[in-house]
Formats: C-alpha cells, structure tokens, sequence
C-alpha cells in the first residue's frame, strides 16, 4: 500500500454494545428445604464499546474496514443469588489525539491525549435485578425479576488530530518536508509539485542539552482551502493541536512576504478563529537564492509582531537559530 492509503485520520463505525442479562426468579430449593424464599441472581452487565489511546499507533488504518463493532451481552442471572457473567467488552485502540463524536448530531464526546487512556463510547445494558432483591414483609416469594436493559447502537466517528509541539503551515513547495528531513529523522516524500505531501508527517527534532520537540510537517494549503479548494480542510485540523505554528514562505514567492503571510493566516482563521491565539514564528525559506543585498531589501518586507528568520535547509543555515525561536515559543 502506499504511504497515502497507510495514513487513516477519519473513520465512522457503527458500535453495537452488549444487552444487559436477565435477572433470575429462582425459589431456593434443596432435599432440606421444600419452600425456600427467593434466591435469584442479578443479570451481567452488557459489553462496552471502549476507546483506548496507543502511544504506538499513528493512523487508523486497523480501523478502516471495520465497519461494525458488537460486544458481547452479559449472562442470566442464577440461583444462590449468582450474578451473571458479564459481557465482554470491545476495545478500539487509537492514537493520541484522536476524538470521537455522535455521527448524527456532530457533538464531541471526548479526546484521547494519553497512553492507555480509555473512554467508553458505547455503554452497554446493566444487568436486571433478581427476585432477592423483591423480597418484602408482604411478598416473601416474588416469582418475578428485571429483564437486561438493552445495548445501544450509534453511529460514531473516530477523527485524529496529530499532537505536535510544531506545525508547519505554508503553500505546497515551500519547503516544509524538507525541512522536516534535515531536523529529523523523518523521511518525507519530496519532489518539486503541487501536493506532494498527501499525509502529515511526523518528526523529533533534536535540540540542545539532550531536549528535544516533535515538528508536524501539514500537507500544503492553498488559497480558499478554508471553502473545501485543493486538499480542503481535510488535513488543517491537525493543526488545532500543534502548541506553535511555524509559517514557512520561500524566497522565490511572486508575491511579497507579507501578502503571502496574510492568506495562509486568513486561511486558518477563517477555518477556526482560536488558531490566530498559538505563537507564531515565520521562517523565509531557501534562502540560499538570496544574496545579502537582496536579503536585506526582504528583510523589509517581513511581516511585524511576528519572529522571523531566514533559513536553507539544502544548505543548513539558519537551523539553529530557528531551533531557538521554536524551544522559546514552546515554552513560553
């Protein structure tokens, strides 16, 4: 398969948890005792549908073809007042980031950010009640008990957004897989046309004193992706859980640097307007094009209230620095 088909981000599946068992009407009875009172046990409860985060997985794809999921309802209750078996449960595994929603109505339910972490999606029925739990005063043998409250169906959604210290954000060919390529050890797709990053891209960028942050390379925008143009929104929602935006603008644009800064910026916030609240740096791209006359006159072009800086990544010039301005944005 290629790298495209491997990267799942979205799925919608149809979780079935389990009904919950029935209680129990059994009168005790044994060669001693011929009328003894109620000893019904309580129905087990009906298998979850649960979602569990995996520090391990980045995409869905072990999700993409599994359309329905059902879990196991639980078992009768029994006599000795023993309780059913309960059902078992479904676990999806997951990555980090990803959150799930009521397909029908859109609302969130809740976010996996950590390892391990479960969240029950689909809960299953409780068990019914036996007929001990009936036993008054004025009715000392109930001949009746609860039936399992049933499972519920939903149609759910499993959407993933890539947890990242930095997001790059910029046009197609600026430069931001091969940036990711030369910081880490990521290896990117890179080639010289529209849209050759059809995934994002995860990288660990190695700073100093042994630290370290993860660079999220973001499939390229183009003007009106916000309105569904190119790739659309579908890979600028990544970019909600990036801690820094780091915008990237080569050298050779046609426009200046400010007027490009500006789309990519209105971009995004026309798509979310919390996005325009994450620090921001701005890296000017393959400088390497640029004598110091020229990149003198750029310099004066540059975007205000934002840090800026020149970089090559082909040359590795610039790296360092640009390492600084992101471990300063991270942590401010």
């Amino acid at each position: 398969m290629s790298q495209g088909s491997n990267f799942v981000d979205y799925v919608k599946i149809c979780c079935r948890s389990g009904h919950g068992g029935a209680g129990s009407a059994h009168l005790h009875r044994d060669k001693h005792t011929a009328t003894g009172g109620p000893d019904g046990g309580d129905g087990g409860r009906g298998g979850h549908v649960i979602v569990k985060g995996n520090a391990q997985l980045w995409t869905m794809l072990h999700l993409k073809f599994r359309k329905h999921v059902i879990a196991e309802s639980g078992g009768s209750g029994g006599s000795a007042t023993s309780t059913g078996k309960s059902g078992k449960d479904e676990i999806l595994e997951v990555p980090l980031g990803t959150i799930a929603k009521n397909a029908e109505t859109g609302e969130i339910l809740f976010e996996i950010t950590k390892d391990g972490e479960t969240k029950i999606l689909t809960p299953g029925g409780r068990g019914g009640l036996g007929n001990w739990h009936f036993k008054s005063a004025t009715q000392q043998t109930p001949r009746f008990a609860q039936p399992g409250e049933d499972g519920r169906e939903d149609w759910n959604v499993l959407e993933l957004k890539v947890l990242a210290d930095v997001g790059l954000v910029g046009f197609p060919n600026a430069g931001k897989s091969t940036l990711l390529s030369v910081v880490s050890a990521a290896k990117p797709e890179i080639a010289d046309y529209a849209f050759t990053t059809l995934v994002p891209n995860l990288g660990i960028v190695a700073y100093r004193d042994q630290k370290s942050f993860v660079m999220a390379d973001i499939p390229g925008i183009i003007e009106g992706a916000s309105e569904g143009k190119g790739l659309g929104i579908r890979f600028l929602r990544h970019i909600e859980r990036n801690s820094v935006l780091l915008f990237m603008i080569p050298a050779d644009t046609n426009r200046t640097l400010t007027e490009e800064y500006e789309i990519l910026l209105n971009e995004l916030e026309q798509y979310n307007p919390e996005l325009m609240q994450k620090p921001r740096v701005l890296a000017v791209t393959k400088a390497d094009l640029l004598d110091d006359e020229l990149q003198q006159e750029m310099k004066a072009e540059l975007p205000q209230h934002i840090p800026a800086i020149f970089i090559s990544s082909v040359q590795q010039k610039g790296l360092t620095e640009l390492k600084d301005l992101l471990w300063k944005a991270i942590n401010a």
